[in-house]
């Protein structure tokens, strides 16, 4: 078995366990929010009724026509009161939002219920560019070309600052290539949504899977669920190409394969954080990044 298969396999280990382990703790996490909001809605909080006078000799029968029209417009804590900030809260906690944390771009993140018209060609390139070239979008191959020329995983680039200039931009060609890919080549040939509507309802097991599902389930443009064939064949695709500007010694199918599983695996990570991203900023940061997502 070729030293460099042997590098890139360990590599792809380490990325797994790395990923489970942030899965898992951040799945603690999540799981106390819901904990949190299932407790608090099977205890509400009392209403408390205040008495809409003293006590009285008991009004005739005139009294209480014309009392009753001024208790109407002044809503003395009757339940209807009560209903608007409940279905605020709903709104807000399945509320997306354009960034995760504030720097995570999240602009193909649908909020629970919203209705939206087919994702256009334009709208999935723009997506697809958006993703490639945001500011944010140098923080994940910059830590994977430190992480890759501290193991070495292409001798061939070699260590120092030159080294990790050729680590970095392979890095970048990958995300940038598989983005278009998944985003926008193959869902404009196939016709599919590439966007993530979240479910926001059920418990953390449903959530969970119904997230991790949209990495072979997707919509067609026409709302209709469908094989997800962007993913997939686009991740495979992307995997492919890179074949093209690696070094030789690394163009085995091995490479090819474990990079094409890795991605995938990343984005259906990333579907199941945009599925409880809204719970967590409604319960943890307590709608502190509340800027809505603009769809297109």
């Amino acid at each position: 078995m070729p030293l460099v298969f042997r590098s890139r396999r360990s590599i792809f280990r380490r990325h797994s366990l790395f990923g489970l382990s942030v899965v898992a703790l951040v799945g603690v996490s999540t799981g106390a929010v819901l904990a949190a909001q299932q407790a608090e809605a099977d205890n509400p909080p009392p209403v408390v009724l205040v008495p809409s006078a003293t006590a009285d000799p008991a009004p005739d029968s005139a009294s209480q026509a014309t009392a009753a029209p001024e208790q109407t417009p002044g809503g003395n804590g009757s339940a209807p009161q009560n209903q608007p900030p409940q279905s605020a809260q709903g709104d807000s906690t399945g509320q997306q939002t354009k960034r995760i944390l504030g720097i995570i771009p999240n602009f193909r993140a649908v909020s629970v219920d919203e209705k939206l018209p087919p994702e256009t060609v334009k709208e999935k390139f723009l997506d697809a560019t958006e993703d490639s070239f945001d500011y944010s979008a140098i923080f994940i191959p910059a830590a994977i070309a430190v992480y890759d020329m501290g193991e070495r995983a292409t001798p061939q680039f070699h260590q120092g600052a030159a080294g990790y200039a050729r680590y970095f931009w392979h890095s970048a060609v990958d995300q940038t290539s598989e983005n278009y890919m998944v985003e926008f080549i193959f869902p404009t040939l196939t016709h599919e949504d590439s966007r993530y509507y979240t479910l926001g309802h059920g418990g953390f097991i449903k959530r969970t899977g119904y997230a991790l599902s949209r990495a072979v389930i997707t919509r067609s443009n026409s709302g209709v669920e469908v094989f997800n064939i962007s993913e997939i064949f686009g991740a495979g695709a992307a995997a492919g190409v890179s074949n093209l500007y690696y070094p030789s010694a690394s163009r085995s199918l091995g490479n090819t394969v474990s990079e094409w599983v890795e991605d995938v695996g990343i984005d259906a990570g990333s579907f199941w954080f945009k599925e409880f991203w809204p719970d967590i900023n409604h319960r943890l940061f307590h709608n502190k990044y509340g800027e809505p997502s603009a769809q297109k």
